[in-house]
C-alpha cells in the first residue's frame, strides 16, 4: 500500500503524531493538511490549464513576403 512501509511503521508514525499533537489538535492539523492539498491541486491545475494553452496563443505568426 505505501511502498516499502508496512503496517507496523504505519501505526508507530500514527503514535508518535498523537503524542505530538494530542487528540484534540489531530482533526484540527487533518483540515489544514487536507485544505493545503486541496490548494496545491487547484494550483497545480491552473498551471497546467495555462501551459497547454500557451502554445497555441504563442504561436509565430506567418509573416507576410512581398
Amino acid at each position: 500500500m505505501f511502498g516499502n512501509i508496512g503496517w507496523g511503521e504505519i501505526i508507530v508514525i500514527m503514535v508518535i503524531i498523537l503524542l505530538l499533537f494530542g487528540a484534540r489538535r489531530i482533526p484540527e492539523v487533518m483540515r489544514s493538511l487536507g485544505q493545503g492539498v486541496r490548494e496545491f491541486k487547484k494550483s497545480m491545475n491552473e498551471v497546467t490549464s495555462e501551459i497547454e494553452k500557451k502554445p497555441e496563443e504563442t504561436k509565430p505568426k506567418e509573416e507576410k513576403k512581398g
